[in-house]
């Protein structure tokens, strides 16, 4: 099955290359995909067009695929599912949860000239990056790029109910699935909890498994879309 894996905030497609080759021999083709303004040089793309290449890569996909985002990009695949929810078997979100209608898609942290920075790793002490070593911090942080400010600030717009009939696969990475679906209970998480086929899953990472813990993403990876 193909398997589009879409990164989260100032990372692009070459933050997956362990669990893409971790993937391919379990019998799977990773579509990892480098979004507009987070790895293509334009500082002036937008949510809509980070929308519209990962809607690309779906079309452009053999037969119906999986879902993968992470972080913030939870949104782009669930915004993939509403767009396309005849074409997506399963949606995969990992560390993230999707934005509801409405809602700024990732308006998170200081814009400077135009482009929101990684902010460095002070906001994201503790469980988020309790896992990475120094090397790895440095890799992640000197391959950061400024996200553009139409893309962290673009509104999300959802329309097809359909979406919530698409199985739902949600990672839990620096929360548990316990704390997951007090979240999902409470109201947090409203696209979620109307989710009709929603399974909960553990790994034993920070936010970053796909530099953490690559193998263990694949083999988690490969069983849902084994049940996809």
């Amino acid at each position: 099955m193909d398997i589009l894996l879409i990164v989260g905030l100032w990372l692009d497609g070459s933050a997956w290359d362990d669990v893409v080759s971790a993937l391919e021999p379990l019998g799977h083709r990773p579509v990892p995909l480098t979004l507009p303004g987070q790895g293509d040089g334009s500082a002036s793309a937008t949510l809509d067009d980070q929308r519209a290449a990962v809607l690309a890569a779906v079309d452009s996909a053999s037969g119906k695929l999986m879902v993968v985002g992470h972080s913030a990009a939870c949104t782009l695949a669930w915004l993939a599912v509403d767009a396309r929810p005849e074409r997506v078997a399963k949606v995969v979100l990992i560390g993230g949860f999707p934005s509801a209608d409405g809602d700024s898609y990732a308006d998170l942290f200081e814009l400077k000239d135009g482009v929101m920075p990684f902010p460095g790793w002070g906001p994201f002490e503790g469980p988020d990056s309790a896992d990475l070593d120094e090397e790895a911090r440095r890799t992640i942080a000197s391959a950061a790029i400024p996200v553009p400010e139409g893309v962290a600030k673009g509104v999300v717009r959802l329309v097809d109910e359909r979406r919530f009939d698409v199985p739902v696969v949600l990672v839990c990475p620096e929360f548990t699935p316990a704390q997951a679906k007090e979240w999902i209970d409470a109201g947090d998480v409203p696209e979620l909890a109307k989710a009709k086929h929603l399974d909960l899953v553990d790994i034993d990472s920070g936010h970053w498994p796909m530099v953490s813990k690559p193998v263990e993403l694949a083999r988690l990876l490969a069983a849902a879309a084994a049940e996809a």
